[in-house]
Parts: structure tokens; C-alpha cells; sequence
């Protein structure tokens, strides 16, 4: 048992918090955003927005080249060695390497506006204020180079300050601009957007003082191939997921219909919306941690143990409530013309479980740098998941979908389980096999009580599996964490609750 002191529970209870806290925040946001642009652009105006945003992220996953996942590793590693001056030179070439390919990037956009917008649009209207977008690509390129720096060094809650800051002036300022603009200023909005986020992220990251030591081209393009490298490996992973969620919507609207395909966006954002707080938190905080330890495998197996059994007693309370109460749940944030999407939410949400288990192994293989390992992983898994989609979706209809996702993580669990005993000799901790057989199981039960039992039945079994792996969480983080090193508001509901003694604040 390692010494109390190296135990890494309470840094990773107190990331998940404040990222957690702080994209709870830019979703509120969000909503107020986009309720704020759907009544003043109509229908039209708001699908020409989509088109748009389509438009900018894609120029964008491809400009950037994913330098923002690899600079996080790279100044961790970087970081790890306590190599004051190997930080100072990756940071330096980080961030010319983000301004190169953010010009780059912005001149293909303005050369290919035109026919951009003919494959978009069907006509050559809309080239000038596509090329205009290419400042949004710089400007995004810039801040997630700047980014990547302040994730690197995590500056946990300068990266929550400057996501809020930079969504909160980001609103405000396209808010005014589509308001009084109306459609004409959805282009100037996206790129003011993009303009705050580069902002905030500059304000942020000039806080990491380093004197940058005078580099030769030969050094420069040494450093900045090892960022093009791996980075050329998440730019093809993130082109895959986005690949496929896209194909998989092709196949229930041919297969379904559009009223489908609706219902079937409604469970997914809902499925991803809490377990998206723990996952963000993981790449936030434990990848840069994970880079730095990489090279001692004991380290490394220990702290991706501590992280899965923290991500593990956070999400399996909230993901049981989500199984039990999915039809309150689509009635609150859509209608009850959208209950046909429970089944396939239920689905999701068996899926996140696995998807919250496998995703700290996975980062093994990221943070090892073995991109040609983590872009096979990531080719198999999309190929097994749109494979079982087309199948599930044949058979079962819109909940194929669902099954889909599910099995594709139980695929991904046995696919990535032996590359990474084979890169560390990692193996399950005899904690975390008790934690995940009790969520598991508490999981399974509730599932399965809705195609068996009395929906007033299978409701209560639910209920009381929420209250009782809630309460099994808790007193797990009371012992693990100690009380001082817990965020305060969770100290004040623990004590609330008499899960922990106010003694112990």
C-alpha cells in the first residue's frame, strides 16, 4: 500500500469539482446563448448558425492537428523532469507550432471558401463570410495551443476560470452582435467567440514565466515533429469519432426516419451530460499527471487505479438515478412527445459505466506516446461500434442504437485491457474490483428490474439502488479523502448528510 501521502484521491475529487462546477456553468450558458439566438434568428437563421459552427470546428480539428491533446503531454512529460529549461523550450515551440498551423489553417479556409460553400450550400453565397470564419480558425488554433501550456502545468483552476470567463464574454458579446445584426451577425459572433476564448487563454497562460533559451531550426523542428506526431494521431482519432457519430445518425435516419434521429440526439446529449463532467475532469487534470509518471509503471498503475475508483463512486450514483428516473428526466429537458428515447438512454447510460471504467486505461496508451497502438485502438473500436450499429439498429430499431454504444465499450474494455498490461503490467487494484462489481451489479439490477417488473416496482428498486450506492460512495470518499482536502461544499453536504462528523472540518 503506498504511503498516505502519495495518494492522489483527494487532487482528484478536488479537479473533478472545479471541472465539473465550471462546465455546469457553460452549459447554463449555453442554453441562455442559444435560447437568446433561436428567437432572434428563427428556424432558418439558427440552421444557418449550425451550418456555420459545422463549417468552423471541422476547419478547425483539422488546423489545429492535434497539437492541443499532444502539448498537454508533452509539457507534462516535460514537466515531470523537473527540467526547467526542457519546459521553457517545449512551451516556446508549442506555441509558434499553434500560430503556424492557426495561419496555415486560416489561408486553406480562405482559398477553399468558395468551394466550401458550394458542397455546403449548393452555391458560391456564402464564400465571403466563410472566409471570414478563417479568423475564428486562427484564433482557435492560438487558444488551444495556450490551453494546452496551462493544462500541461495543471493550473487546474486557471483552466475552469479562463472556460467560464471565456464563455461568459463570449455570450454576451455574440448575444449583442445577433441581436442587433440579426443573421448577418452569426459569422461576426463565431469569430468574437473565438477571439474571447484566445483572450482569456493568452491572460492565462502568460501567468507560466518562463525565460524561452535561444533554439536552433534543428531543435525547433525536432520539438515541434514530436507535437506533429502524436498530435497527427488525436487529429485522426477525433476525425474517426466524429466520423462516426455522424454515420450512425445516417443509419437511423435511412433506416428510421428523422423523428428517430431526434429522439435518438435527445438520449445522447442527456446520457453524456454528467458522465461528461467526469470524463473532462480525467482529460483535464489526470492525462497531464498520468504524462508526467508515465515512465515509472508502478506510479503510472496507481494512479490510473486512484482515478478509476473516484470516477467509478462519482458517476455510479448518478448514472443508477439516471436508469431509474430516464422518463422524468426526458420530460423535464424536452416533452412527453420524446419518451420513445428511455429505452435508448437506458442503453447509454449502461455504456457510460463501462465508457468511465475503460477511459483511465486508455490514457495509458495516450500518455506512452505509442500513437500508432492508440490509433489502432481507435480504428478498432470505430469499426466494432458502427458494425454493431448497423446490426442493432437492423434488429432492434432506435435502441440498437443504445445496444451499439454498449457493447462497443465492453469492446474497448477487453481490446484495451492487454495493451496496457503489456505497456506497464497494469492490473485491476483489489479496491476497484470491489468498487466496479458493486456498481456493476447495482447497475445490471436496476436495468433489468424495467423489463421484468412493475414499472412502480422497477422505479422503487431504483430509487433505493441510487440512495444506497450514493451513500456507499460517500462513506468510501470519507475514508479516502480526508476531510481537510475535500472541496468545502462537499465537506458541508457530508456533515449535512451525518456521513461525516463536523469534527473532522
Amino acid at each position: 500500500m503506498t504511503a498516505a501521502g502519495k495518494h492522489t484521491y483527494g487532487q482528484i475529487l478536488k479537479s473533478s469539482v472545479l471541472v465539473g462546477g465550471a462546465s455546469i456553468v457553460n452549459i447554463g450558458i449555453g442554453i441562455v446563448r442559444t435560447k437568446a439566438m433561436a428567437l432572434w434568428l428563427g428556424p432558418s437563421g439558427f440552421g444557418l448558425m449550425g451550418l456555420y459552427g459545422s463549417i468552423l470546428n471541422f476547419a478547425q480539428a483539422i488546423a489545429g492537428m492535434g497539437i492541443n491533446s499532444s502539448g498537454v503531454r508533452q509539457i507534462a512529460a516535460a514537466a515531470g523532469s523537473g527540467d526547467t529549461q526542457r519546459i521553457a523550450k517545449t512551451a516556446a515551440v508549442l506555441r509558434r507550432t499553434a500560430i503556424f498551423l492557426g495561419l496555415l489553417g486560416a489561408f486553406l479556409l480562405v482559398v477553399l471558401c468558395k468551394p466550401v460553400s458550394k458542397l455546403s450550400f449548393g452555391n458560391y453565397d456564402h464564400a465571403i463570410p466563410i472566409a471570414l470564419l478563417s479568423l475564428a480558425v486562427f484564433f482557435g488554433s492560438v487558444s488551444g495551443g495556450q490551453g494546452a501550456l496551462i493544462q500541461g502545468m495543471r493550473r487546474i483552476g486557471d483552466l475552469a476560470k479562463m472556460g467560464v470567463l471565456g464563455g461568459v464574454y463570449g455570450a454576451v458579446i455574440s448575444v449583442v452582435l445577433v441581436y442587433f445584426f440579426r443573421k448577418q451577425g452569426i459569422v461576426p459572433s463565431l469569430i468574437a467567440i473565438a477571439a474571447t476564448s484566445v483572450l482569456m487563454s493568452w491572460w492565462f497562460s502568460r501567468k507560466v514565466k518562463f525565460e524561452t533559451p535561444p533554439m536552433s531550426a534543428s531543435q525547433i523542428g525536432h520539438e515541434a515533429g514530436g507535437l506533429l506526431k502524436l498530435g497527427f494521431a488525436f487529429m485522426a482519432s477525433g476525425m474517426l469519432i466524429m466520423g462516426a457519430a455522424y454515420v450512425v445518425r445516417i443509419i437511423i435516419v435511412r433506416k428510421i426516419g428523422f423523428d428517430a434521429a431526434g429522439l435518438y440526439q435527445s438520449a445522447w446529449t442527456l446520457g453524456g451530460l454528467y458522465i461528461g463532467f467526469i470524463l473532462q475532469s480525467m482529460a483535464a487534470d489526470f492525462y497531464p499527471r498520468l504524462s508526467a509518471a508515465v515512465q515509472n509503471h508502478s506510479e503510472c498503475n496507481r494512479l490510473v487505479n486512484e482515478q478509476a475508483q473516484i470516477s467509478l463512486l462519482l458517476a455510479g450514483p448518478g448514472v443508477i438515478a439516471t436508469l431509474t428516473f430516464a422518463p422524468l428526466v426526458i420530460a423535464l429537458f424536452y416533452s412527453a412527445k420524446f419518451y420513445a428515447a428511455v429505452a435508448i438512454l437506458r442503453w447509454i447510460c449502461l455504456g457510460a459505466t463501462f465508457q468511465v471504467i475503460t477511459w483511465p486505461m486508455g490514457f495509458i496508451v495516450v500518455a506512452t506516446g505509442r500513437q500508432k497502438l492508440f490509433f489502432g485502438c481507435e480504428l478498432a473500436y470505430t469499426a466494432v461500434y458502427l458494425g454493431l450499429a448497423w446490426v442493432c439498429i437492423s434488429y432492434f430499431g432506435l435502441a440498437g442504437a443504445g445496444i451499439a454504444f454498449f457493447g462497443s465499450y465492453v469492446f474497448h474494455g477487453v481490446l484495451i485491457y492487454p495493451c496496457v498490461r503489456w505497456l506497464t503490467g497494469f492490473r485491476w487494484s483489489a479496491a476497484n474490483r470491489r468498487t466496479g462489481m458493486v456498481f456493476l451489479t447495482s447497475t445490471g439490477l436496476v436495468f433489468g428490474s424495467f423489463y421484468v417488473l412493475p414499472f412502480w416496482l422497477a422505479t422503487t428498486v431504483g430509487l433505493l439502488a441510487a440512495l444506497g450506492s450514493g451513500i456507499y460512495s460517500a462513506r468510501i470518499l470519507v475514508r479516502l479523502v480526508p476531510m481537510d482536502r475535500m472541496p468545502h461544499l462537499l465537506r458541508q453536504l457530508l456533515v449535512w448528510l451525518r456521513i461525516a462528523p463536523s469534527g473532522n472540518i
